[in-house]
């Protein structure tokens, strides 16, 4: 086996430590803004998520201290995209699954044949990212909104979507505005 980089995994895992710390936020938060027919159901697996992450913040944080390790205080930046809708929350969750999933995959690719449980540990944190990824999918096929096996829309995406929606909406205004303008001016010098 190859010989682990302490320093490299540590960092790895106070990089889950916060994300997973913003995930019980994220959640959280999610779980007070739904609203609708389904809020009850999604409620609960809002708050099953937050707690799951919890745990995952928490594992990451043992086997930081187990490797000599200081756990962070911080917690990772959590975009407020101000939509709430189930579609919106969900594809918000599916996006956060997301880059999860990427952040194990770098501890994966860090600890392979260096350490057989912290790879064990970065396996089975991948495989219930998927298994949320999934879940989380077939949730928004209610919805209307179907993602292709692995395709995860993104944060940074959904807030870019965000902003051309408001220019678009701020265009059409500033066009009404100079048409009613221009018909005014109209007005007045047939007067």
């Amino acid at each position: 086996m190859k010989e682990l980089d302490t320093e490299a995994t540590q960092a790895l895992l106070n990089r889950i430590m916060e994300f997973e710390l913003a995930g019980v936020v994220r959640y959280t938060h999610y779980s007070l803004m739904i609203a609708g027919p389904n809020r009850i159901p999604i409620v609960q697996f809002m708050k099953a998520q937050a707690t799951e992450s919890l745990l995952h913040a928490s594992t990451a944080g043992e086997i930081l201290v187990g490797l000599g390790g200081h756990p962070t205080l911080r917690i990772a930046d959590i975009p407020e995209s101000y939509k709430h809708s189930v579609k919106d929350i969900l594809e918000e969750s599916l996006a956060h699954e997301k880059v999860a999933l990427d952040i194990y995959k770098q501890l994966l690719d860090e600890v392979e044949d260096r350490s057989v449980y912290l790879e064990e540990y970065a396996r089975t944190q991948i495989a219930q990212e998927e298994m949320h990824g999934m879940e989380v999918r077939k949730m928004l096929r209610d919805v209307g909104v179907v993602h292709a096996h692995n395709e995860f829309p993104s944060l940074e995406l959904l807030g870019k979507k965000d902003k051309k929606k408001k220019e678009k909406k701020q265009d059409k205004k500033q066009d009404k505005k100079k048409k009613d303008r221009d018909d005014d001016d109209e007005v007045h010098a047939e007067d």
